[in-house]
Formats: structure tokens, sequence, C-alpha cells
């Protein structure tokens, strides 16, 4: 490893040189099985023949202009992505933590348009929004946050999952705008709360002239069995942020708005210089495509039923399994204690996993992953978890 990379992550000692659908290839032509796809960034898997040969002609053709003038196809993938998701209006940007900083100014300057000097946000605990300043205080990890004080101001916290205790803010902080939450907390541990939480956050915020703001950057653009996490009830939010799948491995973020939301950034109030370049729109606007075509929400959806009813047969009466839980290809095996040596002796079993806040093995593959795919997964955890609690 070279000695001049700063040193922010503790990476595996592999590195890969060629993908093929949900396959990786290190240095010396080993085959690993991929659950974590680049951690749900490649939901069309790796190297799609459908997706590289889009990015090359476009590369031949056009990377960047900048947003001082028109891009034609960021156009076309804002209004793909207002079709999906019945939003009116996107900002285009370069990652998950941009799109949900688009998100918390977007509030802020919403407050201060209704006269509230000290605009608040609702955000939950153990939840990750990006490691920016201002996305990683609304970030409810001490983790995370620990040595990078004086932390952004203007977050009041509450427990995930908790709709009442949403509600119970309204009669002490006049000063909230907007609730800013995961529909599933991926970092968090793979938390799925209950069906209706969504609705009735919207319906708080309906009654106390808050936004809801959906961070989907992990569960959004099929990871779900759905293009977008809140469509599994009936909940609109007045904001959305995407990443990760959106550009499945190019750099791509957006925040999606609705209703005034959509109006209240003006030019001047924010920008990026790479942000929806034709490039990363090539790619978002061809994954888009290829996961309709293919039907890759459909299949995400029963085959994330499948895995998680395949491992809970194979687990069953295992001691220090909790629980399986997930929503789609986004899977979570808790386990009774600290978890974090699976992943290096999975890597050595040649297949990918991930492990999240201690004590959950995290499953993300790509959503053209196969049933054959699925079920080789299924055996190789299911017997390294057996190993590892016994």
């Amino acid at each position: 490893m070279s000695e001049h990379l700063m040193q922010t992550y503790a990476r595996q000692p592999v590195a890969f040189t060629r993908g093929e659908g949900v396959w990786l290839y290190d240095e010396n032509g080993d085959k690993y099985l991929d659950a974590v796809a680049g951690v749900a960034v490649n939901g069309l898997g790796h190297a799609h023949p459908k997706l590289a040969r889009a990015l090359c002609e476009q590369a031949g053709t056009l990377i960047h202009t900048s947003n001082l003038y028109r891009i034609p196809l960021q156009e076309a993938l804002a209004d793909k992505l207002c079709a999906l998701s019945g939003m009116d209006r996107a900002f285009f940007c370069n990652s998950g933590a941009e799109a949900n900083e688009a998100a918390i100014k977007l509030a802020r300057l919403h407050g201060h348009h209704r006269g509230i000097d000290n605009p608040a946000i609702v955000v939950m605990e153990k939840s990750f929004h990006g490691r920016t300043m201002a996305t990683m205080s609304a970030t409810g990890s001490r983790k995370v946050q620990a040595g990078f004080e004086p932390l952004v101001t203007g977050f009041v916290r509450v427990p995930f999952g908790d709709a009442d205790a949403v509600a119970k803010l309204a009669a002490h902080h006049k000063n909230i705008v907007a609730v800013l939450v995961e529909p599933y907390q991926g970092e968090g541990g793979v938390q799925i709360p209950e069906a209706d939480y969504l609705a009735k956050l919207r319906r708080i915020c309906d009654d106390n002239e808050w936004w809801l703001m959906l961070d989907e950057v992990q569960t959004g653009i099929g990871r779900t069995g759905k293009w977008f996490a809140f469509q599994h009830g009936d909940c609109k939010p007045d904001v959305m942020t995407l990443a990760k799948g959106l550009g499945s491995g190019v750099p791509v973020g957006a925040c999606l708005a609705a209703g005034v939301a959509a109006t209240t950034f003006v030019p001047g109030k924010h920008g990026s210089t790479f942000g929806g370049g034709p490039f990363a729109c090539r790619a978002a606007l061809t994954t888009l495509d290829v996961m309709a075509e293919d039907g890759l929400l459909d299949n995400a959806a029963t085959l994330g039923v499948a895995i998680r009813e395949t491992l809970a047969g194979a687990l069953d009466g295992v001691a220090g399994v909790r629980e399986i839980r997930g929503q789609g290809l986004l899977i979570g095996i808790e386990l009774d204690r600290p978890c974090g040596d699976l992943v290096k002796q999975a890597l050595e079993q040649k297949f990918l996993i991930n492990v999240t806040s201690d004590n959950v093995v995290r499953l993300l593959p790509p959503l053209v992953m196969s049933r054959a795919e699925a079920d080789e997964l299924c055996r190789k955890l299911a017997a390294l978890i057996q190993a590892f609690l016994a």
C-alpha cells in the first residue's frame, strides 16, 4: 500500500483488477462473489455491457461543460427521475453527502423565508447522512463526529422509528422546519421501522408545516424492490436525496424536491462545478433504462425474500443469531456479539460481505444477482456464521 495515501480507511488486503456481473477478480486472478456492490453502488454489477458501451461513447463525445450552459442529458435525467418519483425538480451533485447538504440548505433557506432565524431539522439516532460538516452533524453517530467539534448546530435528535417522539417536539420547538430521515437505516444496522412510520411522519409534518426530507441515498434506485423506498407506502416527501446506485459507479447525486421546496433555490443560492455533467448523467440514464428493461426491481424484491428465507432456515436455532431483516436487497443479519472479523474470514473464502453497527452483517448485492448466485452466497454465509458462533 502506498505510504502517500492518507490513512482514512481500514482496507482489506486485496486489490481487484476487473469484474463481471456479481463477480470480482483480484490481481492473482482469484474470483470473489460480491455481496457488497461497492456499498450499494454497483446495482448493475460490474462491467455491464450496456453501461460500458454508453460510457465509452459519451467519453468520446463530451464529458464536461459546467452548469454555465444547458446540459441536455441533465435535463433528460431530471425529467426521468421526476416521472419515476412524482417530484417536481432536481438538483444534481456528486455524492450522497452533497445531496443531503443541499437538502439541509434548502430547509434552512425555507425557514428564513418563513421568518425563522434559527431553523432546526429533526434527525434520528443511529442515522448516517454523510461526512461533510453539516451532514456529519446531522448523523446520529458519536464515532463519526468525535474530534470534529464544534459541530454544526440546528439539529434535534429523536429515536429512529418513533413517530410519537417526533410529534412531541412540536410543543417545545417552534423553530423546526423539517424532518430528515432514512426510510430504512443502512449504516445504523439495517433498521426497518413499522410499515406506517413514514406515513405517520408525513401527517406530523403536514400538521406542523414541516418538510419531510427522505435520505434515499442507500435505499433508492431499486435497492429495496421499488424505485424508491417511500413507494412501499403512501408517503410522498417534500425533498428526497439520491446517490449510490444512481450512476452504477460513476459519481452522481441528486436532491429532488416537490411543491414549495422545488422553487426555494434560485440562481446564486447553490451550485456544483461537476454536478450533473454529461458523463455522469449518461451513466444515470443508462442505469435507469437497464433496470427497467431487465426487471431489476422485481428481481431485487423476490431475491431479497429468497435470501432472507434461506438464511432464516439455515440459521434457525443457531445460538447468537438475533434477527434477519431487510427489504429487497438491503439485508441485515444481527448477531449477539461484535462480528467485524467475519469480513476478513469471508474474504478468505472468496466472497465479500460488510459488517455495520458492530454486530450486523449487511448484504448489498448487485441487483443483477441470479437465484443460483444468491443460493451460493447463502450457503457460504450460513456456514461462516455457524462456525463463527460455535
